[in-house]
């Protein structure tokens, strides 16, 4: 039961970046491997108004998740739209999108050191289920989490931007034929992944200590959840990212936690070899050969 519960809040956090992850990927068909350091630097944020500058908890979470709609929104228009224009290749976008990733972490690394960082709202109040122990926050970012999700696919399904999204997703040709604004759909896909960002990165704080290289792996483990459920599919990478926290909880019961990372690569491995267009993929598509 242990299992269990650490297995739903890992998995949460990587559906949280997973979404993210998998939104940009079904709207603007690249790879933005910069959006774990997007989560890490939004922590950060988090970090500074509530520990340092003492802000109360509310203002602190609504100023970082504003952070990071803008720095998604900089992101697009300030980089990634020019580049498009300019008809910039996949491989250069993503090229762009790693050097933003060590860009933000050597920036986190400038403005509050090497130093492991911790919020500090932990509370030392447990719950016992069935011999299990739960915080009230791990609570929070498992129902936060799964409030999200629903919102999400709500949006996606039944908005008219969520439309548009699966739309030019299809043919970003047809869809501007048919009057869709292709460039103010894909920067609100964009800003809105890098809110969702911000809320992962908010919750891990808040939960785990914070470090200047954490988004490499958070991007990691992100993008293995997307490719398990279908990285065009942002449910399928949802579900992926807890069958990901599920094995990896699961799998230290037999291994050591040191070999938790080695479980998430094989993994990797082995859905990019048998099945490749994941677990909610639809059609068998070799995304990877679209970079």
């Amino acid at each position: 039961m242990q299992l269990l519960i650490n297995s739903l809040v890992t998995g949460s956090i990587y559906a949280l970046v997973a979404s993210g992850f998998s939104l940009i990927y079904k709207s603007n068909k690249f790879f933005h491997f910069a959006h774990g350091a997007v989560v890490a630097f939004c922590g950060y944020i988090f970090y500074l108004v509530f520990s340092l500058l003492e802000f109360n908890l509310i203002l602190s979470i609504l100023l970082s998740l504003i952070f990071s709609g803008l720095l998604g929104a900089f992101f697009f228009y300030g980089i990634f739209s020019p580049l498009r224009k300019k008809n910039s290749s996949k491989v250069v976008l993503l090229l762009i999108s790693v050097a933003l990733m060590i860009i933000l972490q050597n920036i986190i690394l400038l403005l509050f050191g090497a130093n492991t960082k911790l919020i500090g709202l932990n509370s030392n109040k447990l719950f016992t289920f069935l011999g299990a122990t739960i915080t009230p926050i791990e609570i929070c970012i498992i129902g936060i989490s799964i409030l999200l999700f629903f919102i999400l696919n709500y949006v996606m399904k039944k908005t008219k931007f969520g439309r548009n999204i699966r739309a030019i997703s299809d043919s970003k040709e047809l869809s501007e034929i048919v009057g869709i604004n292709s460039n103010k759909t894909l920067a609100g896909a964009f800003i809105l992944s890098s809110v969702i960002a911000g809320i992962a990165g908010v919750l891990i704080g808040i939960e785990l200590n914070l470090n200047s290289t954490m988004g490499t792996m958070l991007s990691i483990k992100g993008f293995i959840g997307a490719v398990i459920g279908g990285i065009a599919s942002v449910p399928g990478a949802i579900i992926g990212s807890y069958i990901l926290g599920f094995i990896e909880n699961f799998g230290t019961w037999y291994l050591s936690s040191g070999y938790k990372d080695l479980i998430s690569f094989v993994i990797l491995f082995l859905f990019l070899l048998l099945k490749p267009e994941g677990l909610f993929g639809g059609k068998k598509t070799k995304w990877f050969l679209h970079i």
